[in-house]
């Protein structure tokens, strides 16, 4: 028990010390020195200074014209049928009560669905 509080107390002494000695490093008036000099560097035997000017970079602008990219190669477009559909007229599938226009072409006859009113799928036949 004994050595318990003195183990509290010399902790409690270190932090203490510690403390003090930050208040009297921060506590320390800030030391300002004032120079007036002629301004000629000396340097000593072997070292260069770096010159003091350097000459701007030429940077060349753009060209005004610039050639155009090489034309793409893309594939054919794919082709499909639509079978009794009229020219101009894409592909709709006809499910019930519900025509709806189709994203993406099916053979005709085969099947499809539309979004019925509340989300769900009703299913029908492509012409």
């Amino acid at each position: 028990m004994m050595s318990n509080s003195l183990l509290v107390l010399r902790r409690a002494a270190v932090a203490l010390a510690l403390c003090a000695a930050m208040v009297s490093l921060a506590g320390s008036p800030a030391q300002a020195r004032v120079f007036i000099g002629i301004g000629v560097p000396f340097y000593g035997p072997g070292f260069y200074p770096a010159p003091y000017y350097y000459p701007p970079a030429y940077y060349p602008p753009p060209p005004v014209y610039y050639t155009p990219p090489p034309p793409a190669s893309y594939p054919p477009a794919q082709t499909y049928s639509q079978g009794s559909a009229p020219a101009g007229e894409g592909q709709a599938c006809y499910a019930g009560a519900y025509v709806c226009p189709m994203d993406r072409p099916v053979a005709a006859g085969g099947s499809c669905y539309c979004p019925g009113n509340g989300g769900q799928k009703v299913w029908g036949r492509a012409n």
